[in-house]
């Protein structure tokens, strides 16, 4: 066998070892079975060095946010075993910042990722079961018998989930007061998925009632406590501060804009590489980074981690959804369903691979994000529906040029643009004999389908505003979003001379394409609907839009201009 054939043999024999931690985030489970781990554990170093004594780290779900705070507890936490084998060969194990802290900490380490409830009653016994975990882990303290009466009176209700409201909002604060006494050391407090109940209120109508419990807990518990080392909180979003934090004047939000913690939460080029060299595969990298990359934490590139090793588990190695599959995205759907036409028509320009500009805030205030469509895309910036391409300051606002991430992200806001169109022009069948009449060429159906949709869908408001041909273009654009897989819808492509509004390329030679572009009518200056027709057609022609058509073996080719005006549209093919 040649030296060659050798390696190849050893290559595949190591990736066949390989175990991918999907669905775990323990860390001491992940060490103990041998999975593969990508190594953060720099993380620590920047914790217990960072100037932050409280801070919030905010990212898409699935991006190893409960591994993390995992890793940090058993690093630090305060324990007769020795840990120190979890951690032989990674990062932290030969770190000078990180030994005097290594466990050293007693820590309390509070979960709210499966409280997902339907009433506020049901969140409020989550909540209860959650510190009653907790407290069961420091049940010492009261076996000990050294607390006070009343301490002891409300350590026994939390343990029993006897505890009143009140009571279960003082609880942080008395637990790391009492480990503090005990161990006379300052107290690391753990809170992983921190707004999942919050998300829940906010969909079943008891936001206010949530919010204000946890803005007594965590005030409790972070603000100006004595017996705080420190204080480390994961989410999705960064709730608005006059809502949640107004009492928390020591929290630092280190969200992914920001370029501090960056490379801990996903995966980086570097890791994926390594990544795919050890399962045997590197020529898969070019598809795994289309599919499952485009991520920007702090101006870093990203990979989805839960995407990557989905796909690397997979024998078959199938570019698949599998984020986006692990969630229901009802919010996000809600938003983009019934949410203000102007956002799903800027929606759709996105699908057709262009960007929108908007206003960033990184607070969400969640129970204004149906009545302030700008509050839309920052909430879908946050929770990784987009990415931001460009990022600049004006007047004290962050504006963000936005756009889709990747194909799987892309995948998933097609199902839910095809869905809203069906309903929007008559069903699936509707929505088929329109895409299959533009296939075709047949002018007169697709102007039916048009005027219809436009006369159902657009306000007049959207379509006399200052920019109203973006409404127009986003209309058609989230249409061609079900033609699937078979073809390439391109939005303001450069082809020919100029820039065509909207292209349908096919994937194969020997198929349809089509050239659109699009006007609106100017009325006011006495433009006839016609006139608009032959100026759109004209420019088709001059500028030789179909060019790319042709380089793709595009046949028949079709150059057809629509023309709006309000909410009535006019077509016509050469």
């Amino acid at each position: 066998m040649s030296p060659r054939a050798m390696l190849r043999v050893v290559e595949l024999m190591t990736a066949s070892r390989l175990r991918f931690p999907l669905g775990i985030s323990d860390f001491r489970t992940l060490r103990e079975g041998g999975y593969r781990y990508i190594d953060k554990t720099a993380f620590v170093d920047a914790v217990v060095d960072g100037d932050a004594q409280v801070m919030l780290l905010p990212r898409p779900r699935r991006f190893g946010k409960t591994l993390n705070l995992s890793m940090l507890r058993c690093f630090l936490d305060k324990s007769a075993e020795d840990c120190r084998p979890l951690f032989e060969g990674l990062a932290v194990a030969s770190s000078e910042a990180a030994r005097p802290h290594a466990q050293r900490y007693p820590v309390i380490y509070l979960t709210f990722k499966d409280i997902k409830p339907s009433s506020w009653e049901d969140c409020v016994a989550g909540i209860a079961n959650a510190l009653a975990k907790v407290y069961g882990e420091h049940r010492h303290l009261l076996a000990e018998g050294s607390l006070d009466d009343e301490d002891a009176r409300i350590f026994r209700a939390v343990l029993d989930r006897r505890a009143t409201k009140a009571e279960l909002a003082i609880s942080l604060e008395l637990l790391s007061r009492l480990l503090a006494e005990h161990h006379r050391e300052r107290v690391l407090i753990l809170l992983d998925e921190y707004d999942s109940p919050i998300h829940a209120g906010h969909a079943n109508g008891f936001y206010g009632e949530v919010v204000a419990f946890f803005r007594e807990l965590l005030s409790g518990g972070l603000k100006d406590n004595p017996n705080l080392f420190k204080g480390v909180l994961t989410g999705i979003l960064r709730i608005a501060k006059e809502s949640l934090f107004s009492g928390l004047n020591n929290i630092v939000v280190y969200g992914i804009l920001r370029s501090e913690y960056a490379p801990y939460f996903g995966f980086t080029e570097a890791e994926v590489r390594q990544l795919v060299t050890e399962v045997g595969r590197p020529e898969v990298l070019a598809d795994i980074r289309a599919f499952y990359n485009g991520y920007l934490f702090g101006g870093e590139a990203i990979y989805n981690p839960w995407s990557v090793l989905s796909f690397l588990h997979d024998a078959n190695k199938e570019l698949l959804p599998y984020w986006v599959e692990t969630s229901s995205n009802e919010l996000v759907r809600e938003l983009l369903l019934t949410g203000p036409a102007g956002v799903r028509a800027e929606l759709e320009v996105l699908l057709g691979g262009g960007t929108i500009e908007k206003r960033i805030e990184e607070s969400i205030a969640l129970r204004d994000l149906s009545l302030d469509p700008g509050a839309v895309w920052s909430f879908l910036l946050f929770t990784g529906y987009l990415k931001p391409v460009e990022l600049r300051v004006e007047e004290g606002q962050r504006i963000a040029k936005l756009a889709v991430p990747n194909a799987e992200v892309g995948i998933s806001l097609r199902k839910m643009t095809k869905v809203w169109m069906e309903l929007q022009v008559g069903g699936s069948e509707a929505l088929e004999a329109l895409l299959s009449a533009l296939l075709r060429g047949d002018g007169p159906v697709v102007e039916r389908h048009l005027s219809h949709l436009a006369k159902v869908d657009l306000s007049y408001f959207d379509t006399g505003g200052p920019q109203p041909e973006r409404f127009y273009h986003g209309l058609v654009v989230g249409l061609l979003a079900g033609l699937g897989s078979t073809y390439e819808v391109r939005s303001n492509r450069e082809s020919g001379f100029g820039r065509c509004d909207i292209m349908v390329l096919p994937k194969h030679a020997g198929r349809p394409g089509v050239v659109l572009e699009l006007k609106r009518v100017d009325s006011e200056a006495g433009e006839a609907p016609a006139t608009a027709l032959a100026v759109a057609l004209a420019q088709i022609e001059a500028r030789d839009y179909a060019t790319e058509l042709r380089e793709r073996g595009a046949s028949p080719i079709h150059c057809m201009a629509a023309v709006f005006d309000g909410k009535r549209a006019y077509v016509r093919v050469a």
